[in-house]
Formats: C-alpha cells, structure tokens, sequence
C-alpha cells in the first residue's frame, strides 16, 4: 500500500500524464518491489541498450545521491567521518549525501569487453548478474521492443537467483513483458515515444523511494 507521500506523487503523474493511467498499477507494484529491496538492504541493477542503456545510467545517477532532497547523513556517520580525518572529514560529512545502491550493468567495459571477447557478448549482463546479484535485489530491465537478447538472458538468471524482475518497455511488451514479475508497458509503439514516456515513469519511482527512505 502506498504512502500519502508516494500517492500524490503518483497522482501528479498521471495529471501531467494521462495516458499512464493504463500503467498506474504496474508502477505501484514495481514501486512495492523497490521499497523491499531498499527496506531489506538490497540494490538495483539495471541493463539496457542505446537510450535505454542511456536511461540505466540516468536512473542511478537519481538514486545514488540526492534528487530533490540534500539527502544528509545520519549524524553518527557525520561524528565517525569527523573523527577519522578532522577538517576532511567534516567537510565531507557535510558534502556527502545518503545513496540508494543502484548499478547500470554497461557502465564496466572492461568486464564487459572481456567477457564479449572471451565468451558471448549477449550474455554480458548474464555474467553480472550471476556475480552481482543476490536475492534481495531486483533487476530492471529497460528494452522499447521487450525482446533484447543480451536483457533475456539477464532476467533467466535473475529469476534462477530468485531476484525479482521488473520490466520497462513498450509496445506488445515482447519476451520481457511475459517474463517480468512486474511489466510496465507503455501504450507507444514506436521506439522513441516509447522512451519519451519511459523516463516519467523511472523518474517518479526515483522521487517515491527518495520520499520513503529520506524524510
């Protein structure tokens, strides 16, 4: 069940979106998977390609430090920081800002360079998802079409893990939106206004959790 917070923020995307109300459920539910993994000390990975590697990127970039919110540090890590390197440490317990743990899976080229050369370049999320993954994480995968090779192959480990899916796509959904145990898929059918309305939606999941974990 949502918050009062979470609720309102929901309310105002689907105002200023309307044509998301067909998903309104869909991103409560994902909302609901996020909120366990955080609440239990869980993160996020995430994997996609062009824009929707784009929008993995962007996604961490709003939960690992403030989006709205300065985000401050509890004050016995501030007291620790102070009392470990003085002047530094009290400038960085200023500056430093409480992060939800969040990784997009293409950021690594190195791995992923090896690996594709090495083995198989669609299953390069795979691979970090069998070494990264644990089961109070969930995996977002982003695919317009829902049919990437290289996201499939990453949710068939994530569900052999037990970490649940959430899928972001568009059109009929594809293999993704079957897969997922929460699909999100947007009423678009071509690629780039499928992404025009992905980045709303990722956006107020971004602002729910902020509200939830930093008052």
């Amino acid at each position: 069940m949502l918050g009062e917070k979470q609720q309102r923020l929901l309310d105002e995307l689907t105002s200023r979106y309307p044509v998301l109300e067909a998903v309104r459920q869909q991103i409560t539910e994902a909302y609901g998977l996020l909120e366990k993994c955080y609440a239990q000390g869980g993160k996020l990975l995430i994997a996609g390609n062009g824009g929707s590697c784009a929008d993995a990127e962007h996604i961490v970039g709003e939960l690992m430090k403030g989006f709205c919110k300065k985000r401050e540090l509890p004050q016995e890590l501030k007291e620790r920081l102070a009392k470990e390197d003085g002047d530094h440490g009290r400038y960085l317990a200023e500056c430093l800002q409480g992060g939800l743990p969040a990784i997009a899976l293409n950021g690594h080229p190195g791995l992923s360079t090896a690996f594709a050369n090495d083995v198989d370049a669609d299953m390069v999320y795979a691979q970090q998802l069998c070494g990264y993954g644990c089961e109070r994480d969930v995996f977002l995968g982003i695919s317009t079409s829902g049919n990437s090779k290289n996201v499939d192959y990453a949710v068939t480990v994530a569900k052999a893990r037990g970490i649940p899916v959430i899928g972001l796509t568009g059109k009929d959904g594809g293999k993704l939106g079957r897969r997922a145990d929460v699909a999100i898929i947007v009423p678009e059918q071509e690629t780039y206004k499928i992404q025009e309305l992905h980045l709303p939606i990722y956006h107020i999941l971004c602002l729910m959790l902020e509200a939830r974990f930093f008052a």
